[in-house]
């Protein structure tokens, strides 16, 4: 399997800025670029950090101006799934806590109403990732930067990273870690950055997309966290960016078909 993704940002830098970006395919590209242009200048390339789970951040301080964000990447087959940034006793822990984006404890009533009855990790997660596909509707730009799980429970829509949000918390609520993932999706329509979640079964991280917008196999990791705060694609930390224009593509060369029963695990 031979994918290959393209992003492309323009933003509007009115001060000068520093901002954490996360658009890089996790570990284990076959090629990649990364080209950023400050009003016809190229800029030298951005620090690099560990981000943990195979993800890397890039950190950059720029002056104000039109910058423009290029990345390209190709990955052939699958890899190794990262390694967790601690023990995997702890990276359980840490997403069985309550998040800024996934109050788990404000849940707990309704997770055990609609799931208390039903036996086995595996056939809870499939059960949550019906219900939240079911409840939610998804409708573009219907809900705000700031909503959480339950912000999301109660308007009844959302987009991709509310799906997961809602997804994540239930399942915290039910004492089943569970992480937010950020990925290319080919065959997602339209083509955007998506939100989905992985789930601990006892054994592996299951993936789940209450969303069904794109086939789970093809998928490419960008970043992994408790929530949408661990894992957005640019946080503006000092200064002011707008976001004017994204373009983004994920293509695979032979796209699978999805299966809502199968187990699948992110590479």
């Amino acid at each position: 399997m031979r994918r290959d993704v393209t992003a492309r940002l323009q933003l509007s830098v009115t001060e000068p800025a520093l901002f954490a970006l996360q658009i890089a395919v996790a570990q284990g590209a076959t090629a990649e670029r990364l080209t950023l242009t400050l009003d016809d200048t190229v800029l030298p390339a951005p620090p690099q950090f560990d981000a943990g789970y195979g993800g890397r951040t890039q950190l950059l301080e720029c002056d104000p101006g039109t910058l423009v964000i290029e990345y390209v990447a190709q990955v052939d087959g699958r890899r190794a799934t990262p390694e967790p940034p601690s023990s995997p006793e702890m990276d359980q822990l840490v997403m069985l806590r309550p998040s800024r984006y996934c109050p788990s404890d404000r849940l707990l009533s309704t997770a055990s109403r609609e799931f208390g009855g039903i036996e086995g990790t595996d056939a809870r997660i499939t059960a949550v990732r019906n219900w939240v596909h079911d409840r939610l509707l998804y409708i573009s730009g219907s809900s705000k930067p700031t909503d959480d799980a339950v912000d999301t429970l109660l308007l009844g829509e959302g987009v991709c990273r509310d799906y997961a949000h809602l997804v994540v918390t239930l399942l915290r609520a039910q004492d089943i870690p569970a992480r937010l993932v950020a990925v290319y999706a080919p065959g997602l329509f339209p083509m955007d950055f998506h939100a989905v979640v992985e789930a601990w079964n006892g054994s592996v991280w299951r993936l789940v997309d209450a969303t069904g917008l794109a086939p789970r196999e093809s998928m490419l990791r960008i970043c992994t966290g408790r929530d949408a705060a661990d894992t957005a694609f640019l946080t503006t930390h000092r200064g002011t960016v707008e976001l004017t224009s994204m373009q983004v593509m994920a293509i695979v060369d032979d796209l699978p078909r999805e299966d809502l029963d199968a187990e699948v695990v992110l590479a």
